[in-house]
């Protein structure tokens, strides 16, 4: 089954430490009205066992107390520091990265949402992995391990789509956590000629090639905690250039809704009509899209995975109007990252 050897590929698998002398990293980590998560995520980060660690936050123009939280942590080692303007034609995540990356001083730079978090061998951990197999960039597809929760429950396919929809251009990556070297990024311009991409890290990954995305796993540890509601609004802005364009999107949206609703159609008349025909093509489709579910949800859920056979025709309708909604939003110019507009294509 592709999704398995896909889940293969990606699975992390520990890396022995390597013997030469530890690079310094960098973790940078862009904030934006997060203090609903800024004082996790710090404390995750500096219980890190990983010797030779720097820590800079950079706060994005938020209307919240996020900065004074920030500065709290000074006493840790945490460096603050004060997001600059948006420049014209810049996306502002992409803003705050180049930011960062300016700031960092680290052989490596691990660039960290807030909303994931680590336990304390997981830069250890990342960066034998990089070292051992030297890699340019690493990044992690973070697991949900918060327990049967509204957003768990009724979460997007986020995750789904960087794993299953490989480009075939770009590598598939995740900007929740990736580790890279800040010297080939440097080289590159930083993010300067990917100002207006919803996805840097993919053509990052891309031109620096020896890329590799890998699934945290129990020993990794890397997770995320995300409310539905930020869920939606990080589909809506990513879907559309993810799948492609407009036209892909549509097809993609038109494929899902007619999964889930002619199995289910099937059923109905198979039993009506005491059909057998109908009755066992219906059944096993359902079956097919129960266990492909299931596979997936064991991947991405620490608990609870097997709730995925239960909800999964409600998560893939949901996920056909968010590509839709995310089209719209595209066409109509009303994209936006934390309360700001998207002016730009996505990719």
């Amino acid at each position: 089954m592709r999704i398995s050897r896909i889940v293969s590929k990606h699975s992390y698998r520990p890396a022995p430490p390597n013997s030469n002398e530890l690079p310094t990293v960098s973790v940078c980590i862009p904030a934006r009205n997060e203090v609903h998560a800024m004082t996790e995520c710090l404390e995750r980060v500096l219980a890190s066992d990983y010797p030779k660690l720097e820590i800079i936050v950079l706060d994005d123009s938020s209307v919240d107390d996020t900065s004074i939280l920030i500065k709290s942590f000074a006493h840790a080692g945490v460096r603050f520091i004060e997001g600059r303007p948006l420049p014209e034609g810049w996306l502002g995540k992409n803003n705050a990265l180049q930011g960062l990356l300016e700031a960092a001083s680290g052989q490596y730079v691990l660039f960290l949402d807030v909303d994931t978090t680590l336990r304390p061998s997981s830069i250890s951990q990342l960066v034998a992995t990089a070292t051992t197999h030297q890699y340019n960039l690493v990044s992690v597809l973070p697991q949900r391990e918060d327990g049967l929760r509204a957003s768990v429950f009724l979460g997007t396919l986020r995750y789904f789509w960087i794993l299953f929809s490989q480009h075939m251009t770009r590598p598939a990556m995740s900007g929740a956590c990736w580790l890279v070297s800040r010297e080939k990024l440097a080289a590159l311009g930083g993010f300067g000629d990917y100002k207006a991409c919803t996805q840097p890290e993919d053509n990052i990954a891309d031109v620096l090639k020896k890329s590799q995305l890998i699934i945290s796993n129990k020993q990794l540890g890397i997770s995320y905690e995300k409310k539905w509601t930020s869920q939606v609004e990080t589909s809506t802005r990513l879907l559309r250039p993810l799948l492609g364009g407009t036209a892909k999107s549509v097809m993609v949206a038109g494929i899902i809704v007619t999964m889930v609703i002619v199995p289910l159609i099937g059923m109905v008349v198979g039993v009506q009509r005491a059909h057998p025909v109908i009755l066992v093509l219906s059944g096993l489709s359902l079956l097919f899209l129960t266990c492909a579910s299931l596979r997936y949800y064991k991947t991405v859920w620490r608990y609870g995975w097997w709730l995925g056979a239960l909800h999964w025709p409600y998560v893939l309708l949901q996920e056909a109007a968010l590509i839709l909604i995310s089209i719209y939003k595209y066409s109509r110019g009303a994209v936006t990252w934390k309360g700001r507009l998207i002016n730009a294509s996505g990719r």
